[in-house]
């Protein structure tokens, strides 16, 4: 998780694809931002880019899962492209893997749709003293997983020099994805979301630099990964 620091609440875009919580969210905002702040929201990853790159934002409020992709890979791209604005996720999600990646992404708070407006106002309001809003369901969560997060990764060596760092998750999902099952028979095989098998897999292809379960599984086999 990026190290928060205090935000002064003059900007903000909700990324939500629902219109009744984006509307939810934008509301809140708007009762402890600064005046005249401008507020904006969008529904989908597309239109999120398009408004960071038209200006700067000090704050993302953003859905986990949106029509034309994961949430968590806008949070990865912010850090890239948006450095100075930071992200809090609003997420119906709280399920471990989601957390980690989104931890890792660069999420500086983690925040459930499901809780009530006066607990919601009072996680965003320690952002302008620079505090982390973390749900308290999803703080437990993270302490309970911080020796595994902690823990090294599998390392797996490439001809050209480069190292390949795959989690032991990554691992199996990628051993699955060789015998042919597809992203829904591995959620309902390891007790996991489809989101979570999907975000996984983008992770799989970003280290091995490739675009495809094919590719993925060649390269895999050509590294000694796979049998």
């Amino acid at each position: 998780m990026m190290q928060p620091q205090p935000i002064t609440l003059d900007a903000v875009l909700v990324i939500e694809d629902d219109p009744v919580v984006r509307r939810r969210i934008a509301r809140l905002v708007a009762g402890i931002a600064e005046p005249e702040a401008h507020i904006a929201d969008v529904d989908c990853l597309a239109a999120a880019r398009s408004r960071l790159q038209e200006r700067p934002f000090a704050l993302a409020l953003v859905d986990v899962q949106l029509p034309d992709g994961s949430g968590i890979d806008l949070i990865a791209w912010m850090q890239r492209h948006a450095p100075g604005t930071q992200a809090v996720i609003v997420s119906a999600w709280a399920e471990e893997e989601i957390i980690l990646a989104g931890v890792r992404a660069g999420a500086v708070g983690y925040l459930l749709k499901e809780r009530d407006d006066a607990e919601i106002l009072m996680s965003l309001k320690s952002l302008r003293e620079g505090g982390a809003p973390i749900d308290p369901m999803i703080a437990r969560r993270i302490l309970a997983l911080l020796p595994t997060a902690m823990a090294p990764p599998a390392v797996v060596p490439r001809e050209t020099g480069q190292d390949v760092y795959l989690s032991d998750r990554e691992r199996e999902i990628l051993g699955l994805v060789a015998q042919g099952f597809s992203n829904r028979e591995m959620a309902d095989l390891l007790s996991l979301s489809r989101l979570t098998i999907e975000c996984h897999t983008k992770n799989i292809y970003r280290k091995l630099a490739v675009g495809s379960r094919t590719a993925a599984v060649f390269e895999a086999r050509a590294m000694g990964l796979l049998p």
